[in-house]
């Protein structure tokens, strides 16, 4: 049986479980069926926490008197009748809550490098670590055994390190840069699909590419976003030193974020030179990861849809 149709074939509960959430910065955030303190939905009328909604409490029967107290008769009160279906403005929204910290509250609003509220402070710009890091691919190549001074290898040190910066430019961007804006309001409700998204990311086990494609699905709640935008969010996340779990679940919250659809579906397909170059050298190998969010990990025939499409030439 294939990845793609286990996962159409699992309950919402078993994804649950599935999912190992502990290498995600920030992971207490997501809105997950097991966890309903941080979940919350939101219609045309505003939001609510599912936490702050109050319990039912059991009507106690008024013709049943207490000793002391006379009793009295109530009329019956009609039954309410079932609720009519929602509408594509009631549909509930994913919506991400933080627990209150923010970069912002740390201190950190002009750290350019800061990062998952997990990494120290670093210089203003990243040009400014290019004499340092030059200087330590210097020391790496004499460390191999090269001479850092013939001619082939000159410039290599800065050249190595204006690479290393390129390839994990996504520490100088975020999601509010990108989107600039691109989120317009249209009465759509259906689902959309961006697939095959190239990849490239840096392993950060041991600072080696992996690569692959991308495939980003969402439902929409009267918002939508620019279609290339998709693609920039896989950019912000995929330049930076990533394992490809987290790389996974990262796109999904940041699309929640940016258009608070019902649902978001993201599913990686990646290959590791980790794996291909070194240690067991599987060149064949592929690695599949996904995140379900909101009615993509609770109804299966939603995730199923997706899938099929995905999967489809």
């Amino acid at each position: 049986m294939s990845f793609t149709r286990q996962l159409s074939e699992m309950s919402a509960s078993e994804l649950n479980d599935a999912i190992d959430d502990t290498n995600f910065p920030q992971a207490h955030i997501l809105s997950r069926g097991r966890n309903n303190s941080v979940c919350s939905t939101s219609s045309t009328s505003g939001t609510s926490s599912l936490a702050d909604r109050p319990l039912a409490q059991p009507e106690e029967s008024s013709a049943i008197g207490i000793v002391g107290t006379p009793t009295e008769e109530v009329a019956p009160v009609a039954l309410p009748t079932a609720p009519a279906p929602l509408t594509s403005s009631q549909r509930p929204r994913l919506i991400l809550k933080t627990n209150g910290s923010s970069p912002d509250s740390d201190g950190h609003e002009k750290c350019t490098f800061h990062h998952d509220l997990e990494l120290d402070h670093k210089p203003p710009t990243r040009e400014a670590l290019l004499p340092d890091m030059a200087r330590s691919y210097r020391l790496l190549l004499g460390g191999l055994g090269e001479n850092p001074d013939r001619q082939g290898l000159i410039k290599t040190p800065e050249r190595a390190a204006k690479a290393m910066l390129y390839f994990t430019k996504g520490y100088d961007q975020s999601l509010e840069d990108v989107l600039n804006g691109a989120v317009f309001d249209e009465d759509h409700d259906e689902m959309v699909v961006v697939k095959d998204i190239e990849m490239f990311s840096m392993c950060e086990h041991h600072l080696v590419p992996f690569y692959g494609k991308v495939s980003i699905g969402y439902l929409p709640c009267n918002k939508i976003l620019g279609l290339s935008k998709l693609a920039r969010i896989v950019e912000i996340f995929s330049r930076r030193l990533q394992v490809q779990e987290r790389l996974t679940k990262q796109i999904a919250v940041a699309v929640t974020q940016a258009v608070q659809p019902a649902g978001v579906a993201v599913v990686v397909e990646g290959v590791h030179m980790c794996m291909v170059m070194r240690g067991v050298q599987k060149i064949n190998s592929k690695t599949v990861t996904s995140t379900m969010m909101g009615a993509f990990r609770d109804d299966p025939k939603t995730r199923e849809e997706f899938l099929n499409l995905v999967n489809s030439k």
